[in-house]
């Protein structure tokens, strides 16, 4: 039995080969819509937001003998909690991370290691701003940008009830809000682009499943600037960037 942190369509990709090679998995997501999907394709699924002791108590539960943490390349307390709960009951944790994308010093693009330098530089060049970044750290772009009479911010996020109730409690005017769920291809990015008259995009390094290339290639080729925050330094151990290397690896025991 293996124990999955899924949750993104790259993870989910990685359950059903999992499921398909005849491995005994159970995922475990954040949300209904995640659940959803896993279930469609006949996985178990657990929902929710664990702790430590929670992860414990799960692995204890369905006799899991590793754990593979396929989620999001941001999501840094359930990568540290999953470590953690590993190392407590001495099975092997194994992390599937996305390839990154490099960008080459373009003059156009503007990389930081926090949100909050995002925030920084945001404001100070000013202008439209559209944020990419999800709902999660809203909180520092609010502080920084929206009491600014010179810029304009604009989010794009999940279409969830709390995400638009956190915008409004935030001040983010509701007609600066795109409330859609991706990922989206270039042209939907530049059409969105040219609606918010935008002159600078925030984006994380998701990679290239997150659609990171198409936010970026669009915002490039019309020219305007773009800060991409890297993904957190977080030293995994076994990592693996591919669904071929994570089925050798489980296999091999």
């Amino acid at each position: 039995m293996k124990l999955v942190l899924a949750g993104t369509s790259d993870a989910r990709e990685l359950c059903v080969k999992l499921k398909e090679a005849g491995h005994l998995l159970t995922a475990t997501v954040v949300t209904e819509s995640a659940k959803e999907s896993l279930e469609q394709s006949g996985i178990p699924v657990r929902v929710g937001r664990l702790p430590v002791e929670g992860f414990v108590s799960l692995i204890k539960e369905i006799d899991a003998k590793c754990i593979i943490d396929a989620s999001h390349p941001f999501a840094e307390e359930a990568h540290r909690t999953a470590m953690e709960a590993a190392k407590r009951v001495n099975i092997p944790y194994i992390r599937f991370e996305r390839p990154g994308l490099v960008y080459d010093n373009h003059p156009l693009i503007t990389i930081v290691n926090s949100y909050e330098e995002a925030a920084r530089i945001a404001k100070e060049r000013k202008g439209n701003i559209m944020l990419t970044t999800g709902s999660k750290t809203l909180e520092v772009f609010a502080k920084y940008l929206l009491d600014d009479p010179e810029i304009n911010v604009c989010c794009r996020m999940l279409p969830r009830k709390d995400n638009m109730e956190k915008c409004e409690a935030l001040g983010f005017p509701q007609k600066n809000i795109i409330a859609m769920q991706g990922p989206f291809i270039k042209e939907l990015n530049v059409a969105l682009y040219r609606q918010y008259r935008t002159t600078l995009m925030i984006t994380k390094e998701s990679g290239k499943v997150g659609a990171v290339d198409e936010k970026v290639t669009a915002a490039i080729e019309l020219g305007i600037e773009v800060i991409i925050i890297s993904r957190p330094q977080i030293e995994f151990g076994e990592v693996y960037t591919d669904f071929e290397g994570i089925l050798a690896r489980i296999e091999s025991e």
